[in-house]
């Protein structure tokens, strides 16, 4: 039996310059001064917030966050004598009002998880800075490529790799980015909190760099012919999808946004009169759309949505809605609309 070949200096040596070309290509493609690379999006997320607060700190949070960020903001930043407090995240300028002595950060999402929500940095940025805190973005929907987010205001970007930069639902991976202000900072929480990942990882990561700007570009195209479909549908009251013209939050993201460059990430809220009963039945009948919650690989996603279960602010305004949430892949249109075409009909028994 042979045996196994030594892991040499110059395998190392290897594996860290596949790290530090995820960096440096993350960094140039968003304009970044510095990357720290985790995990996963949860963990850029809690290293971010476990950087730049301490005890005695006041976090302002939207309310339309990942739900696994209000869960570490409710759990172990609670313990630790972190308040949180949630905000509208339509609210714009007007969070000045809600800005504390004591805010140290305001977190924000863009489009915000599971409803959509496009917010307007620039007006967030303002507020938090003249009150000397720190703007927070999970750009995980928009991309790298989406908009250029410290132009707009942002202090620290945070990514779930995981999703279209990785783009093959093969690896769990995080990034952090910033200027060159808080490099230092951040890479001393990151380091402290003995963030890594492999090589593996990275080299998976890269390979997905490659391709992002093709795979966004086909996955706006299909996902243009699925929301513009299911918008005349009569089961459909709203397609909450800003991209879309006529959405809501389509003006911000115009604004802010490259156009080139949208995702296949989407909601439907339901009509008046469509139960929860047969939003199952369709997604039952779905062939090509599977059943996951992670979003950005190349397959195209089903899953029904109760945004309102997981609100504190803006519950009310999602309370009783039937709704679901779409990921369109890069399928071709044609096919994925004849399968949703055959599901609608499921929904009512056909």
């Amino acid at each position: 039996m042979q045996p196994t070949p030594a892991f040499t200096n110059q395998d190392i040596g290897v594996v860290i310059r596949w790290l530090e070309d995820l960096e440096e290509a993350l960094c140039a493609i968003e304009g970044a001064a510095a990357c720290m690379l985790t995990p996963s999006g949860l963990s850029a997320i809690t290293t971010t917030l476990l950087t730049l607060l301490k005890a005695g700190d006041h976090l302002l949070m939207t309310d339309s966050c990942y739900q696994p960020t209000r869960d570490f903001c409710d759990g172990l930043l609670a313990r630790m004598g972190i308040h949180t407090s949630y905000y509208d995240p339509l609210l714009g300028a007007g969070i000045a009002a809600l800005l504390q002595p004591n805010t140290r950060v305001v977190f924000a999402e863009s489009a915000g998880s599971l409803t959509f929500e496009m917010q307007d940095l620039p007006a967030l940025a303002a507020a938090a800075h003249e009150q000397g805190a720190l703007l927070v973005a999970d750009c995980t929907w928009a991309t790298p490529l989406g908009w250029q987010v410290f132009e707009l205001g942002v202090d620290v970007s945070v990514h779930a790799a995981t999703k279209y930069i990785v783009g093959h639902s093969d690896v769990l991976l995080g990034a952090i980015m910033c200027g060159q202000a808080l490099a230092a900072r951040l890479r001393q929480g990151h380091r402290e909190l003995g963030m890594s990942i492999s090589g593996d990882d990275a080299y998976l990561a890269l390979r997905g760099l490659r391709t992002l700007a093709a795979r966004l570009t086909l996955h706006q195209q299909n996902a243009a012919h699925v929301a513009q479909w299911l918008s005349a549908r009569p089961e459909v009251a709203q397609v909450l999808y800003p991209p879309l013209p006529g959405a809501d939050g389509h003006a911000l993201w115009l604004r802010d946004c490259n156009p080139r460059y949208a995702n296949g990430l989407m909601g439907v809220v339901f009509a008046p009169g469509i139960s929860a009963a047969q939003v199952d039945r369709l997604i039952d009948a779905t062939r090509l759309f599977g059943i996951g919650y992670s979003w950005g690989g190349y397959e195209s996603l089903i899953i029904p949505v109760k945004p309102g279960k997981l609100r504190s602010v803006t519950a009310e305004r999602w309370q009783g809605k039937v709704m679901a949430r779409l990921h369109i892949g890069l399928e071709d249109p044609a096919d994925l609309l004849a399968d949703l075409q055959q599901a609608f009909a499921a929904m009512h028994g056909g």
